[in-house]
């Protein structure tokens, strides 16, 4: 748990006690993920956006990371947070934990949840219902990086409505303009175009691929000229320069 007497700035009041001095720059108070799935999902999704999106100046994405969001949420020590979350309009920098009154009381855009045997209960009620109607995020998702189970919900005058897969299992992200799908047995961003976003290392590859097959082709192409001179006479090595 998050100690608030660990430094002076970020103690609670005892002259006050029914009311709370709002702390800043609270350190994030998460437990230590499930299995090695969990960290090489959250991470994979972190890094393909933030290099999809590298020229954006004004959206934040992190993982296992403490969202503080009221008063009565620290007194109880109620902290929740989420495996995945995006916050559009918001400085792309590195933050501690995310408070939403350190934020101009913004809430995620998007929220991601890893189910596990340990979590899926209260991925799938508590958490859902606490996005639906306290945080009101527009777009939630739950994925199990090893059963595959995977759903997504976007807010519909205040509920929840399951997304409609597309007849690739894709699920579309309203607020993102991209959509989410399993590639690989990993969950994955998809342009609108139904691209894969690659990560910065499949896209050299992807180049140097490329590169090879179009030298490859000109190769042919000389060795198909090459023959048809032969069978016209010419020597293909005697040519004028």
């Amino acid at each position: 748990m998050v100690r608030l007497d660990a430094n002076p700035s970020q103690s609670i009041s005892e002259d006050t006690p029914n009311e709370i001095k709002l702390p800043t720059n609270l350190y994030s108070d998460e437990p230590p993920l499930e299995t090695d799935f969990h960290r090489e999902q959250i991470d994979l999704l972190i890094r393909l956006l933030k290099y999809w999106w590298s020229d954006r100046p004004d959206f934040y994405i992190s993982g296992n990371l403490t969202v503080y969001y009221n008063e009565q949420q620290l007194k109880k020590r109620d902290f929740r947070g989420p495996d995945i979350f995006v916050v559009l309009g918001a400085e792309k920098r590195n933050r501690r934990s995310w408070a939403i009154w350190e934020e101009g009381g913004k809430y995620p855009n998007i929220v991601i949840e890893l189910l596990s045997s340990s979590t899926a209960k209260v991925d799938q009620g508590a958490k859902k219902t606490l996005y639906q109607d306290v945080w009101r995020v527009p777009d939630y998702f739950w994925f199990h990086p090893e059963t595959m189970e995977f759903a997504g919900f976007h807010l519909v005058n205040g509920r929840y409505e399951a997304i409609i897969p597309t007849d690739k299992g894709w699920l579309w992200s309203e607020q993102l303009g991209l959509y989410l799908g399993i590639h690989e047995q990993q969950l994955r961003w998809l342009s609108a175009d139904g691209d894969l976003i690659p990560l910065p290392e499949e896209q050299e590859r992807q180049a140097k691929e490329q590169a090879q097959q179009r030298a490859e082709q000109a190769q042919k192409q000389q060795e198909r000229l090459a023959a048809f001179l032969r069978s016209q006479g010419i020597d293909p090595d005697q040519l004028p320069e």
